[in-house]
C-alpha cells in the first residue's frame, strides 16, 4: 500500500498540461484565483512571479514553482510592466495544436511550461491546502527525475501525436509526485499536518495499516501493536507530526472512502457502512453526518446534483 498514491488517487487529484509560453520584450500576464493548483517550469530565460500582489520573485532557467492553492498571480518580464489578463481560449487552443502562447513582441527570450491540478472537494485530506501557498525550487535543487519530466513535457507539447492529451496528463501527474518528493526531502516541517505522516517512519507504518484495512475494528492499542510500539508513543507521534489522533485519522479516511462510494456507486448504505468498519447503518450515519454535515442519503443526492458539497471538517 502506497499511502501518498492513494491519498492523491481517491480524492481525484488530476493534472493537465497547459500551453507553452514564449515571451519576448516587455510582457505581463495575470490569472485570477482558482481552486486548482498551478505549476510553472522555466525552460529558458527568466520571469518575475507576483502572487496576490506581494513582492515579485525571480524565476530563472530551470526553476519550478507550484502555487498550491491557486492564488491569483502574474508572470512578467520585469516589475512595473503592463499586465494583461490571460487569454484562456488562446492558451487552450495553443495546447491543443502543440503551439505556443506568445506574449510580447520581438525575439523570444523566455519559455515556460504550465500545468494545473484539480482535486475532488469530497476528499478529507486537502493535499494542496496543507502545502505552503508558494513552493519555489531553484534549478540546482532539482534532481534528475524532475528535470527529465520537464524535458519530456516540453517535447510532447512541441510535437503532439497520437494520444498526446493522455501522455501529457500522465506526465503532469508524475511531475506532481516528483515535486512532492523533493519538497518532503528538502524542507523541514514547520507545523503538524497530514504531511507529517510521510515524514515519520512510525506514523507511515501505522497509516499504511489503516489504508490497507480501513474496515478493521481498529483501536489505538491494536494499531500500536501492529507497528510494535506503545499506545502512548503512537498517540504522541500522531499529535506531534500529524496534529491529530489515530482515531481521528481513521474516521476521516473512512468518510473519504464512503463519500466517494455514495457519490459514484449505487451501493447500499449497509454495504458501505460494513466496508468502512461500522457495525450498523445508524452508527455509520451518525459518524458521517458529524464529519460531512449531511446524512449519507442526503449527501448522495447533493453530490450528484449541481449543489455545493459541504467542506469536510
Amino acid at each position: 500500500m502506497d499511502v501518498l498514491s492513494e491519498v492523491l488517487d481517491v480524492p481525484g487529484v488530476r493534472g493537465s498540461a497547459g500551453a507553452r509560453i514564449a515571451a519576448a520584450g516587455d510582457w505581463g500576464v495575470e490569472w485570477v484565483r482558482d481552486r486548482d493548483a498551478v505549476v510553472y517550469a522555466v525552460t529558458a530565460g527568466m520571469a518575475h512571479l507576483t502572487v496576490d500582489g506581494d513582492a515579485s520573485m525571480v524565476l530563472m532557467t530551470g526553476d519550478i514553482v507550484i502555487l498550491a492553492t491557486g492564488a491569483a498571480h502574474a508572470l512578467s518580464s520585469a516589475p512595473g510592466v503592463t499586465i494583461h489578463s490571460c487569454d484562456v481560449a488562446a492558451a487552450d487552443e495553443a495546447r491543443r495544436l502543440g503551439d505556443v502562447l506568445r506574449l510580447g513582441e520581438g525575439d523570444v527570450q523566455t519559455q515556460i511550461l504550465g500545468a494545473s491540478y484539480s482535486h475532488d472537494p469530497a476528499g478529507s485530506t486537502p493535499v494542496f491546502a496543507l502545502l505552503p501557498s508558494v513552493i519555489h525550487f531553484r534549478a540546482h535543487e532539482l534532481d534528475a527525475n524532475l528535470n527529465d519530466i520537464v524535458r519530456l513535457l516540453g517535447r510532447e507539447l512541441a510535437r503532439p501525436g497520437l494520444a498526446t492529451h493522455l501522455v501529457l496528463d500522465r506526465l503532469v501527474d508524475v511531475l506532481l509526485v516528483e515535486i512532492l518528493r523533493t519538497w518532503l526531502s528538502t524542507t523541514p516541517p514547520t507545523d503538524a499536518s497530514w504531511w507529517g505522516v510521510l515524514r515519520d517512519p512510525l506514523l507511515l507504518q501505522a497509516v499504511t495499516r489503516i489504508h490497507e484495512s480501513p474496515g478493521r475494528a481498529w483501536t489505538t492499542e491494536a494499531l500500536a501493536r501492529e507497528v510494535a510500539t506503545s499506545k502512548q508513543t503512537l498517540t504522541r507521534r500522531f499529535a506531534t507530526f500529524a496534529g491529530t489522533t489515530p482515531g481521528e485519522y481513521l474516521t476521516r479516511w473512512r468518510m473519504t472512502l464512503a463519500s466517494h462510494r455514495l457519490r459514484d456507486t449505487d451501493d447500499t448504505l449497509d454495504a458501505i457502512a460494513t466496508d468502512v468498519g461500522y457495525t450498523s447503518v445508524y452508527a455509520f450515519s451518525r459518524a458521517f453526518h458529524r464529519e460531512r454535515s449531511l446524512p449519507p442519503g442526503r449527501y448522495r443526492k447533493v453530490s450528484r446534483s449541481e449543489q455545493p458539497i459541504p467542506t469536510p471538517r
